[in-house]
């Protein structure tokens, strides 16, 4: 005899949705459970904001402080003769002698090169000689006319003769003279280029002569800053031949124009040059100081970074951590504090707002902290921290 159980069609779905909802709260529980246990893992072995076993930076520090700024102006001026020229001829010729040695100190009218005058020099003695006759008759007629032995028109003939002649003469020994190179102001000569036997053309560069003590800087400052210069302001330069060592001048003259494509004024500026050191067409870095002195609280420009919400440094600040064993540790972490920034002098930036006088601030490694890095300070090698730093030659 069989038995034949026949089920509920409902009663069979109520079943199977029963077992999908243990199955759904069976997996719930065990995401559940996964996500408390990564947390807690996290908290354990994780970079918390002041986790443990978080590993230290290795930064560089300062302290701030305060530093005396004087404000100035920068410019890159070029050094100018007060007088200089290249010399050349204007005639013709031969070289026949050089009388002066690349380098040497010349005055002036001191003669420097000579070419062949031998024919203008015959032509001007018998001019001269021809002068001297005129100017002998002259007189004889002179005293003629003064005893009334000849006329008026002999008189000025024989006067006209004597200038006529004369000026031939003196042209004849200008003529001479163009042959003869002379310093036209006292200087130093540069190179010399001909050599006694040379042919040299009109107007072919002989020598350079450049006086040099003083020497003009010209350079050029923004418009806007015309309020700040006047006749005889001190201004200081520093150039790269002579790294340590800086030249004192005043400003002499002001351009009366602005340069329309840069909206530039030009400044000229006189140097004392007694040794010689600064040569014509050297570029130099030129400081002036302008308006008064103030206090800043300065820092290194690698110390503060820059974001869209602000101005941001780190300090070094000691802490309390829960150490191996639970046991509490002093250390050195960093701390993330906006600041108010201000002007900036070479590798220098004043700071206005958000720190005081004495905070350790971290001036290398910034990039990789953030509030509550343990700090390992290691200040063998610093970041640049010069007011006005010069360019460096390899």
């Amino acid at each position: 005899m069989e038995l034949k159980h026949n089920l509920d069609p409902g009663e069979g779905a109520a079943q199977n949705t029963k077992k999908r909802m243990v199955l759904m709260l069976v997996g719930t529980a065990i995401l559940l459970g996964l996500i408390t246990g990564f947390g807690a893992l996290k908290g354990l072995f994780g970079k918390g904001p002041m986790g443990p076993f978080e590993p230290p930076q290795t930064v560089t520090a300062t302290e701030a402080h305060l530093e005396e700024w004087q404000p100035s102006l920068g410019a890159v001026g070029t050094v100018r003769a007060i007088h200089g020229a290249d010399l050349a001829f204007e005639v013709a010729g031969a070289v026949t002698e050089v009388d002066v040695t690349p380098g040497a100190e010349v005055k002036k009218g001191q003669p420097l090169v000579h070419l062949n005058d031998t024919a203008e020099q015959a032509q001007l003695q018998q001019l001269l000689a021809a002068s001297a006759l005129a100017e002998l008759n002259f007189k004889r007629a002179k005293d003629q006319m003064a005893a009334r032995i000849i006329s008026q028109a002999e008189f000025d003939a024989a006067e006209a003769d004597l200038k006529a002649k004369s000026a031939a003469a003196g042209a004849l020994a200008a003529l001479a003279a163009k042959k003869h190179l002379v310093a036209p102001f006292a200087g130093r000569v540069g190179l010399v280029g001909p050599s006694p036997g040379a042919y040299l053309e009109t107007g072919a560069p002989v020598l350079t002569l450049q006086q040099v003590d003083p020497v003009y800087v010209d350079f050029f400052l923004p418009q806007k800053e015309l309020s700040n210069i006047r006749i005889g302001q001190k201004v200081m330069l520093g150039l790269d031949a002579y790294p340590n060592r800086t030249f004192t001048g005043k400003v002499t003259a002001v351009n009366s124009k602005v340069d329309l494509s840069t909206r530039n004024v030009e400044v000229e500026a006189t140097f004392p040059n007694p040794d010689r050191v600064l040569i014509p067409g050297m570029f130099v870095n030129v400081h002036m100081d302008v308006g008064t002195k103030n206090q800043y609280l300065t820092l290194p420009q690698t110390a503060i970074t820059y974001n869209p919400y602000g101005a941001v440094v780190f300090m070094a600040i000691k802490s309390q951590v829960q150490g191996p064993g639970g046991k509490a540790q002093e250390t050195i972490a960093a701390q993330q504090v906006f600041v108010t920034t201000g002007p900036s002098r070479g590798d220098q930036v004043a700071i206005l707002k958000g720190i005081e006088p004495g905070a350790k601030i971290i001036t290398s490694g910034g990039l990789k902290l953030r509030n509550g890095t343990p700090l390992i300070i290691d200040n063998r090698i610093q970041p640049a921290n010069d007011p006005h730093p010069a360019p460096q030659e390899q």
